[in-house]
């Protein structure tokens, strides 16, 4: 009797256990990061470019199916040809949400609706000369997929199909620039890594 006990105690813990490890996918309560870093630079003859960018973003599983997040970014280019130096700073923050089908399991669909603010500032490098500012904002509809590779990573692939974006110059009177884009263009596919905890 006592062996009998002692393999099923061992048999509820194994599966116990199993249940526990076996992961993967999204849950209610789960938190991810995903973004992007990087670094580029070109020279063509006495001009050189630097381009810098950050961008994190982290969302939370409010529900088993809707996850809501938020993101900032900031990127820095640099242009210099030997005589002047010209800079521009551009600063972002937004929200996002989004709605997963199948979220439990290794492969999923999601739909995000996301909605940013960017301001940036142009300096040419000229000596006496002021910057230029601009300010906007956009909205965007994606849709995407994630895989889960293991119980914390996954690749996620995502394309924007709806978007709207409105920029305007930092100055009295400037007119805002509008613009509406519908369609899906392959070069625009934004792959990443996302982890989850």
């Amino acid at each position: 009797m006592k062996k009998l006990m002692l393999v099923g105690a061992v048999a509820l813990f194994t599966a116990v256990n199993a249940q526990e490890t076996s992961t993967e996918g999204f849950a209610q309560g789960n938190t991810f990061i995903t973004g992007a870093v990087g670094f580029n630079s070109v020279k063509t003859g006495n001009v050189k470019e630097n381009n810098f960018t950050i961008s994190p973003s982290v969302g939370y599983f409010v529900t088993p199916n809707v996850a809501l997040g938020a993101r900032v970014g900031y990127n820095n280019g640099t242009e210099d040809n030997g005589v002047v130096k010209s800079t521009l700073d551009t600063f972002t923050a937004g929200v996002f949400g989004r709605y997963y089908w199948m979220p439990a399991s290794k492969f999923s669909i999601f739909a995000e609706l996301g909605v940013d603010y960017a301001t940036a500032s142009y300096d040419n490098g000229i000596a006496g000369s002021t910057k230029a500012k601009v300010n906007g904002f956009g909205a965007e509809f994606a849709p995407g997929i994630s895989y889960f590779l293991t119980n914390h990573f996954a690749l996620e692939a995502k394309a924007g199909v709806l978007g709207y974006n409105s920029v305007k110059p930092d100055v009295t009177g400037a007119e805002s620039t509008d613009s509406f884009n519908i369609g899906v263009n392959l070069n625009d596919i934004k792959l990443g890594l996302v982890y989850k905890f």
